[in-house]
């Protein structure tokens, strides 16, 4: 298919647009843009600032893509965003370059991001995120591969989401939330384990009695985080892929887990 950019959008001089693009009326496409295959910029729509788009992407109207940070620590130069392939980004989602020169912020393939989401400078979100209306991330988050995260939710700065996470609508998460669990509540707690979307995922019934086992450890045996960490890794399940993921989790957090309910 050939491009098809509508006679009033403005694409500066110095982006890159493959061959097959659809820029909408209106739209804005900045000097530094690189846009991939099959992408579609809807009307109105943004990508600004030294921005990567990958293949199949769909940017709905007002959304902004590779603004300029927010972090008054910016002292200029030319941070980025690198965005991978098949992402949805719908109405006013904005989301921001990294602060540093030279840095990005990474966002990986086949997320969705609702009406009114931020993600903010220097984040990292893995794949299949599923991020609704009015939620943000600030800065310098984490997030990891298929994580849903609820209605007008809040992740403070430097807090990592751990794989197969949900987050629950209206939530405020303030430290960890390591992976497999539901986390609920101002401030968020860890609820239980993710089973429907464990299941849904594709998680074996002997995987879900891993998981179980973890969640029973660090939130009902009444350990600290120190100590159930160490019955982990001396767990006879220890060499299963759970929980090496968890305990790989848990070695790099410096803000600590969500406590449980």
């Amino acid at each position: 298919m050939a491009q098809q950019i509508h006679p009033t959008a403005i694409i500066e001089s110095g982006a890159k647009l493959a061959a097959d693009v659809v820029i909408g009326a209106y739209a804005y496409v900045g000097n530094k843009a690189v846009i991939g295959a099959g992408t579609i910029l809807h009307h109105h729509g943004n990508v600004e600032g030294r921005t990567t788009i990958g293949r199949e992407c769909e940017i709905f109207p007002f959304a902004c893509v590779g603004t300029k940070t927010h972090d008054l620590k910016y002292k200029g130069g030319e941070p980025g965003l690198i965005v991978g392939d098949r992402n949805v980004f719908r109405e006013y989602v904005s989301v921001h370059g990294a602060t540093e020169e030279k840095d990005y912020t990474r966002i990986g393939d086949d997320n969705v991001f609702l009406a009114y989401s931020h993600v903010a400078h220097d984040c990292v979100v893995g794949n299949h995120l599923v991020m609704s209306a009015q939620s943000a991330l600030a800065g310098h988050v984490v997030v990891e591969d298929h994580v849903n995260i609820g209605w007008g939710t809040g992740v403070h700065q430097f807090c990592r989401i751990g794989a197969q996470v949900m987050l629950g609508g209206m939530s405020k998460i303030v430290q960890d939330v390591p992976p497999f669990v539901i986390a609920d509540g101002n401030p968020a707690v860890a609820r239980s384990i993710n089973k429907v979307g464990l299941e849904r995922n594709g998680f074996t019934a002997c995987q879900l009695d891993s998981i179980k086992q973890i969640f029973r450890l660090v939130y009902r045996g009444g350990y600290n985080r120190a100590q159930a960490l160490d019955l982990l890794r001396d767990h006879i399940l220890s060499d299963t892929e759970e929980f090496k993921h968890f305990i790989a989790f848990a070695n790099r957090s410096h803000r600590g887990f969500i406590s449980g309910k």
